[in-house]
């Protein structure tokens, strides 16, 4: 039985900083760090004491948040730049301001037991409960006691600073540390590798896929229809229903032979396009056309063929900063609505080849620098007015189980990206069982929400406390 009203009280708010001095410092943003909000993540973890008991340690809630503090203070050692702050240099540009000025972490107690959060809905559960706002510095990290005894540990963080990879770098050291651990990947703030080329070129393809926020109309006030309201949910998806999915997007011959394999990704992404599309009622809404875009991760795409490709490869692997490109793809409504899912999914594949190579990485560095460092966005996040706009960002490579922090991993996990943008946004992630199952947060306009849960296919069902064995 969820518990709809509970209260989370905040017990305690301090600064944390790394625990050893620094010599203040500038870091330069690079021109891949410009263009996202906020997020946030959060783990939910089993009463740490009984988990304790059976492994012959004795934890509690302050010996708990006293680790969780003294690691963090040693893995901002290594990751200073979320010790620091964004501030304006002397030219009016964003930098990051390397001070160990520290950020918040909040200790706080939640009358409710594990099993009864509803995690299906976070705008009721999660949200201004268990992530914290950033209010000091770029991060922000809450840790909540539950009545059962369980722990949700909430972070935010300055999409500017780091992007999903480069977070998931400091929580997969944070929790190394607390368990006296060696890291196994250092942090990369070389911004060289990231540096504009002289001259700089891009392709006009790129035109397409960011601009400027200060060449977009002014924006206007409305009155939003109670479905036009963006809303988030929180789904699992089945290991079998996604290999179906792909089954179905993969194009086979006469004898059943495949000659065009889609990722899992694609597959879903496919699904989820032409699912929304097919509820659409195109008289009704004045919807012809409707984009989709994937946001892909440049790290692998950037090495470069005039250097140690070793060196390099070791360096942006662990590189922590922006490394992000959000191809995407506009279709007729209608289209989508009559072709096959093997057809949208082939869609989905051309337009994500445009960012599957280095020089359009390269070449979106040297479009940022052509346009002098000016606020931007993803064109798919600016074109609401002309129908509906979903983007997905997949984080199926986060490695969920190692975030434990000596009292094993967690038994739920789920990105938070609560955005005031009628572009929806979706994340599938891995459950951290390690089942094939997915993890899909979802914020989303109400009706297309409620298209997808109408659907008779069934592949996206609410996450419950039976399912996560929390019952």
């Amino acid at each position: 039985m969820c518990k709809k009203d509970f209260n989370v009280k905040v017990n305690k708010s301090e600064v944390v900083a790394a625990v050893l001095p620094m010599q203040e410092h500038w870091l330069p943003l690079s021109n891949l760090d410009l263009f996202l909000p906020p997020v946030g993540v959060m783990f939910c973890y089993l009463n740490p004491i009984i988990v304790s008991e059976k492994i012959n340690m004795n934890l509690e809630f302050n010996s708990i948040v006293k680790i969780l503090k003294t690691s963090l203070a040693e893995t901002l050692v290594s990751y200073y730049a979320f010790s620091g702050e964004i501030v304006e240099n002397s030219a009016g540009e964003p930098e990051f301001l390397c001070n160990n000025g520290g950020f918040s972490f909040i200790e706080a107690f939640g009358d409710v037991e594990l099993k009864e959060i509803n995690f299906y809905n976070p705008d009721e559960s999660i949200e201004g409960k268990f992530v914290p706002k950033k209010k000091h510095g770029v991060l922000a990290i809450q840790v909540t006691q539950l009545k059962c005894g369980g722990i949700i540990v909430g972070c935010t963080f300055d999409h500017r600073v780091a992007d999903a990879y480069s977070a998931n770098l400091f929580l997969v050291s944070w929790s190394e540390l607390a368990q006296c651990k060696p890291l196994s990947q250092f942090p990369s703030f070389r911004r060289s590798t990231l540096f504009p080329r002289h001259p700089g070129y891009y392709d006009d393809s790129i035109d397409d896929l960011y601009v400027p926020v200060s060449t977009l109309p002014p924006m206007k006030s409305e009155i939003l229809n109670p479905n036009d309201q963006v809303i988030s949910r929180i789904y699992y998806v089945t290991g079998d229903k996604i290999e179906h999915l792909q089954s179905l997007s993969n194009c086979h011959d006469k004898k059943g032979t495949k000659y065009s394999q889609r990722s899992k990704l694609e597959s879903f992404s496919a699904f989820l396009w032409k699912i929304v599309a097919c509820g659409i009622n195109k008289e009704t809404s004045g919807f012809n056309n409707f984009r989709f875009g994937i946001v892909v991760d440049g790290r692998t795409r950037l090495i470069s063929n005039n250097v140690d490709v070793n060196n390099q490869d070791k360096s942006l692997k662990g590189y922590f900063g922006n490394v992000l490109s959000i191809p995407f793809g506009e279709k007729k409504v209608e289209d989508l609505k009559e072709k096959s899912l093997h057809w949208v999914a082939n869609v989905v594949h051309e337009f994500l080849d445009i960012a599957k190579t280095q020089e359009h990485f390269l070449g979106l560095i040297d479009w940022v620098e052509a346009h002098c460092y000016k606020l931007s966005i993803a064109t798919i996040y600016a074109m609401n007015g002309g129908g509906p706009a979903v983007v997905v960002s997949s984080e199926q490579h986060f490695p969920a189980k190692k975030i434990n922090f000596e009292w094993d991993q967690p038994a739920f996990w789920s990105y938070h990206f609560p955005w005031a943008g009628k572009a929806g946004y979706v994340m599938p992630m891995p459950r951290p069982k390690g089942n094939g199952d997915w993890i899909v947060y979802m914020h989303l306009v109400k009706w297309q929400m409620e298209l997808i849960e109408a659907s008779p296919s069934h592949v996206f069902e609410p996450v419950t406390a039976n399912y996560l064995n929390l019952i």
